[in-house]
């Protein structure tokens, strides 16, 4: 969201983007402050949709979950 504000001049609160994407206020809490929560590639395309960003913007990989993919692949 902060990118958001960064790109528009707009602030833009949880509450106004529940409303925007018709996801609940503590979902988007959530996805902001618990790195390992897992939304679904549905909750990131109403979000996309909402800020006019693309999947990019919003999504990191982290190192260390890059190299723990690698040690599960083998």
């Amino acid at each position: 969201m902060e990118a958001y504000r960064q790109r528009t001049g707009a602030s833009l609160t949880y509450a106004q983007l529940a409303e925007r994407t018709g996801l609940s206020r503590s979902s988007l809490e959530s996805l902001a402050t618990r790195p390992a929560y897992n939304a679904t590639l549905a909750t990131v395309e109403r979000i996309c949709i909402a800020l006019g960003c693309e999947p990019g913007d919003l999504l990191e990989l982290e190192a260390a979950a890059n190299q723990q993919a690698k040690a599960v692949r083998g």
